[in-house]
């Protein structure tokens, strides 16, 4: 991270419990804070886009590994929802990349007062990757268009979680059907993928997009690790979605 950007850590208590933030940048009039939803409890994949973020707004990336008795998607979804009804005194933007996508959803829907917008980046998975199998071939597939970059951020903070905790995120993640969560969200949806993600398919983010009430999807350069590798083009657009939708 840029020694010119402005951040640090702290511990937000709610519920007897503490959820870990990296906060950056300051309020400013007009501009709504930003709160990130990390995937898999990886937060290192979305620190620059935080930090980016940071530079015209209030920005606040959450790490609720810690904070939940129960490893799966409901929980942690429950957890930002909960960070979000004590932390937060005006709507946010919430966003959310891969996993991390379908806990915002769920949030967003658990506490709707609490969202401004929803902004879901390479939301995972589809129907035909529910399967451990075509998970495993599309991993290989997306991989031969991620740069060397994202994997230095992504692999130490697979690391820290460990390799029983991804399991089981990822085994929640594929019993989940964000296509029957999204049609009860309130706000304005963005869906935002890259040209090349395996993971997140075109068709796939146009369907969630298409069954939001106020939904629309967008391709951009990148793969599943875009908000990584184009940090500066992911926050520029939403700061755009946000103004536009506020």
């Amino acid at each position: 991270m840029a020694s010119d950007r402005r951040h640090h850590f702290r511990g937000d208590e709610f519920a007897g419990t503490r959820v870990r933030a990296l906060c950056a940048g300051d309020r400013r009039a007009g501009r709504p804070v930003v709160v990130f939803v990390p995937a898999l409890g990886v937060t290192e994949d979305l620190v620059n886009l935080a930090s980016e973020c940071g530079t015209w707004t209030r920005s606040v990336l959450l790490d609720v590994l810690g904070s939940v008795g129960r490893v799966d998607l409901p929980a942690f979804a429950t957890a930002v929802a909960q960070w979000l009804e004590v932390a937060v005194d005006a709507p946010v933007v919430l966003a959310g990349h891969s996993t991390g996508a379908q806990v915002a959803l769920r949030a967003a829907v658990q506490v709707p007062a609490a969202v401004r917008v929803l902004v879901l980046m390479s939301p995972t998975f589809p129907p035909r990757l529910r399967r451990v199998p075509a998970l495993v071939r599309a991993n290989f597939r997306n991989a031969a268009h991620e740069p060397l970059d994202v994997w230095r951020a992504v692999l130490p903070g697979c690391a820290r979680v460990g390799a029983v905790t991804l399991c089981r995120l990822l085994r929640s993640a594929q019993h989940d059907r964000p296509e029957e969560i999204v049609t009860d969200v309130r706000c304005p949806v963005l869906v935002v993928r890259g040209e090349h993600d395996a993971f997140c398919p075109e068709p796939w983010a146009s369907r969630l997009g298409a069954a939001a009430r106020r939904g629309r999807c967008v391709n951009v350069l990148g793969a599943h690790g875009f908000p990584h590798q184009y940090d500066k083009n992911t926050s520029a657009l939403i700061a755009d979605f946000a103004g536009r939708s506020g």
